[in-house]
């Protein structure tokens, strides 16, 4: 049932279509194509069927402005699925199923549908009758009978936010709604423009294509309010920030009274516009367009340049003092830093902060100096008072920056805020002459110094080349050391050498606010490399259980692995008896962080743990079938699952990976590596491994998504040693219902979760001949309609390693952002 079985009892509708003329819709009041719409009670916006241009055959359903002479789309609900003939009889409708709920429905006589809304509703409200309404701020809204909002446009941001819009972001998961560019003005589909918001220091905007950063905002402390006078009339429009728990959303709003329409769009030009209505011309006004001329965009200045909007007529590149231009691009300093030998601050007053801070909280002004002046890599801090709203608890904003600084500039639309800037102090004069008597009596210690000084030159360069050399050395060592004589056969890794001064840099000496976590194998550090680009740099502990045979092996692998869902090594380092890892960066953590932790798993919606579950797939499948190597991970789990800014899964930690050659589909081996619970019972209690081994490790992540538990929360499930058996009890039973998250029950499809636990249980199976191909498993999530083979009982089977002399043989993995419990599943 839901909402597909009950569009199919609503389309009778369309043999007695209704004309739609007021602000709302109900369940017997349909929004017929073409020509029905819905008009706002104070009729400034409306709701209907429209086309791109008269040329276009794709039609869309959507909100824009209607008492103005051009239209004006500010909200597409179909935007990636047009309806594509003019004779399809689609209509919009409020659709009411007492299971799924209330919501809205875009279809047509043939039974398509073009678009639907999902709704958190209780099971007392899914059976009252809900009404859709197109309010005067321009959103539409379907509503409960008591008046209840079960959603709303203004929830689903496309490429427009309204006056009233929030645009939200999580605090702590740093989750963010997104305004998203048309194609082209004639393709209203998703693309490649968007407009984000960043709390990595305060709150800032950030314009993107893909995942460049085309402009950002600079960090915000307070509201912003643009005062604007389209004839006689003075408009004033504000930028304000709210918050709500952990969630901190950004909303414009127009001073009372004011006539004024306006708008914020990302262009599918790439710009980010703020646009209002001038009545005087009856035309529409850029008021701010981003990136805007001369050196608006991002980092076009180079290393700590700066763009003046405000003295200059179009904006222009500067250096700030202290500073000179460099032939290669950006500023150099006229004078190197001298830790602790008199450095000071320079103020650069209203600018645009530098991207890329760190964030350190709970400091007052002094003390935010002097976390700056005391590190010896920092050449930058801000410090801002924030209101409670966007504070999240501490009133202090202290943003400290290290290496060089790109993207500062200043602007007549915003204040912008103090930067102290980090310059070298004056040396003071050893040699003052009074007169020819005393130059005489000073000349030859004034000859001898220059001799000193000359030795000193010259013994500088010789520190300098046996430096360089030893740098050359240790590159040269690095490769010796990489040359793998094991099973991977690569004598070469291809990648940019980093050397250990270089990542002592980009992590602030390794410091603890750059520390994203730690486990068993040591800890991870967000970096800075050349002072712009992000890396996470992993730091193998001396006593890590990850040793120089599986750092090698994940380094010459990983580096000849190209897929989007598996994480993309940059470089590594050695360096004496320190081994590291630079990887690139992904915000949102692990999947382990969000699927087992009770606050943070509702982020994980069936929708995107649905999308995970084939993104792992994939990935699994390159490595067994699409890589030139057969390529057997052995430690697949939540915690080396790493997920990127669009939530996207990308498969981690190589280092105890093994390859099957030529026409060998399985291998044996004394020393068990991975994580109990996740490995196959014959790896475990045989040591027999094969691409069926990861299977099976696919299978148990797979229940663990679908039901929030780890596979080693036994004490949780009563009766049952394990999740395995738990699932496989459930699924005999019929009542799957009961091993979904408690998160997801309300809104995901049980016939789509039932086959993904069918699906799990086919990987699990005691036999790896039962089991399918990783192959076989992605056509199984992607196509509803294949037969799946009724799954084998399951085998519980207890850890060998309790027996004498089996232990010493047996590897437990480390690898994860959290220890691995090490007890039996």
């Amino acid at each position: 049932m839901g909402f597909q079985a009950s569009v199919s009892i609503v389309l009778l509708l369309h043999w007695a279509p209704l004309c739609i003329s007021a602000d709302q819709l109900s369940p017997t009041k349909p929004l017929v194509f073409p020509d029905d719409k819905l008009i706002s009670s104070n009729g400034i916006f409306a709701l209907g069927y429209f086309t791109p241009s008269k040329a276009s055959t794709h039609s869309y359903i959507g909100i824009w402005y209607n008492n103005i002479p051009e239209r004006t789309v500010v909200w597409v609900a179909n935007r990636d699925n047009p309806i594509t003939s003019s004779s399809s009889s689609a209509s919009l409708m409020v659709v009411t199923n007492n299971r799924s709920g209330s919501g809205l429905v875009l279809s047509d006589a043939q039974g398509r549908v073009y678009w639907t809304t999902s709704t958190n509703t209780t099971a007392a409200a899914a059976a009252t009758t809900a009404t859709a309404l197109l309010n005067d701020e321009g959103s539409l809204i379907l509503q409960s009978s008591t008046g209840a909002v079960l959603w709303q446009s203004f929830d689903h941001p496309t490429d427009t936010m309204l006056p009233g819009m929030k645009l939200w972001v999580n605090y702590r998961t740093r989750f963010t709604q997104r305004l998203v560019s048309w194609r082209s003005a004639e393709d209203l589909s998703t693309g490649d423009f968007s407009l984000v918001a960043d709390v990595s220091s305060g709150i800032e905007f950030v314009l993107k294509n893909r995942s460049s950063v085309l402009w950002r905002s600079g960090a915000w402390t307070g509201q912003m309010i643009y005062n604007y006078t389209p004839s006689n009339d003075s408009t004033v429009i504000i930028l304000t920030v709210v918050t709500d728990g952990d969630d901190i959303s950004m909303m414009y709003s127009v001073s009372d009274g004011s006539p004024t329409l306006m708008f914020v769009r990302v262009a599918y030009t790439g710009n980010y516009e703020f646009t209002v209505w001038n009545s005087t011309t009856s035309a529409w006004t850029v008021l701010e367009t981003h990136p805007g001329a001369g050196c608006d965009h991002y980092a076009a200045c180079g290393p700590f340049g700066y763009c003046d909007g405000v003295t200059e007529a179009v904006p222009t590149c500067k250096c700030p003092d202290g500073f000179e231009p460099d032939p290669s691009g950006g500023c150099a300093r006229k004078e190197p830093l001298r830790c602790g030998d008199g450095d000071y601050f320079v103020t650069l007053p209203g600018v645009k902060t530098p991207a890329m801070p760190v964030f350190v909280r709970n400091r007052s002004l002094d003390e935010c100096t002097a976390e700056c002046l005391g590190n010896c890599s920092c050449t930058a801090y801000a410090y801002a008072n924030l209101s409670s709203d966007i504070a999240g608890g501490d009133m202090s904003r202290c943003l400290l920056w290290f290496g060089q600084l790109v993207d500062i500039g200043t602007d007549v639309n915003i204040d912008g805020e103090n930067l102290y800037l980090r310059l070298a102090g004056p040396r003071s004069s050893s040699i003052t002459a009074q007169n020819k008597r005393d130059l005489v009596k000073i000349a030859p210690p004034i000859i001898v110094c220059l001799v000193l000084v000359a030795c000193a030159a010259l013994i500088w360069r010789c520190k300098y080349r046996v430096k360089r050399q030893k740098k050359e050395a240790e590159k040269r060592m690095m490769l010796e050391y990489m040359r793998s004589t094991d099973e991977v056969g690569h004598k070469n890794i291809e990648f940019p050498f980093i050397s250990f001064e270089d990542i002592v840099a980009a992590t602030g000496n390794f410091s603890d606010s750059n520390m994203l976590g730690k486990g068993g194998f040591g800890k991870v550090y967000r970096g800075l490399l050349d002072g712009i680009k992000e890396v996470a740099v992993k730091r193998l502990s001396k006593g890590s259980g990850q040793g120089a045979e599986e750092f090698r092996t994940e380094v010459a692998l990983i580096a000849k692995l190209q897929h989007k869902n598996l994480v993309k090594l940059l470089s590594c380092c050695v360096h004496e008896d320190e081994k590291l890892l630079i990887y690139e960066y992904l915000r949102n953590k692990s999947l382990d962080y969000f699927l087992f932790d009770s606050a943070r798993k509702a982020m994980l919606q069936w929708p995107a743990r649905y999308k995970i579950l084939q993104g792992i797939a994939r990935g699994i499948l390159y490595l067994h079938q699409d890589s030139r190597l057969t390529i057997i991970h052995r430690d697949l789990k939540a915690s080396n699952i790493l997920l990127d800014e669009e939530m996207s899964p990308k498969i981690s930690d190589f280092g105890m990976a093994r390859i099957l050659c030529g026409d060998e589909h399985q291998a044996n081996t004394n020393r068990v590596v991975g994580t109990y619970g996740y490995m196959s019972p014959e790896y475990a209690m045989e040591g027999a491994f094969s691409i069926k081994s990861d299977t099976y490790s696919f299978g148990v992540l797979l229940l663990e998504i679908v039901s929030g538990l780890k596979i080693s929360s036994a004490h949780l499930i009563m009766d049952f040693p394990n999740l395995i058996v738990y699932a496989w009890n459930l699924w005999k039973d019929g009542k799957i219902e009961d091993l979904v998250d408690s998160s997801l029950k309300e809104n995901c499809p049980l016939d789509e979760v039932s086959r993904c636990i069918h699906i799990g249980l086919l990987c699990v199976q005691d036999s790896p001949d039962c089991r399918p191909l990783m192959s076989e498993v992605l056509s199984m999530l992607q196509n509803e309609t294949m037969q799946l083979p009724i799954p084998m009982q399951p085998v519980y089977f207890a850890r060998r390693d309790a027996e004498p002399g089996i232990r010493q043989n047996r590897v437990l993995s480390l690898n994860g952002m959290s220890f691995t419990e090490l007890a039996g599943r």
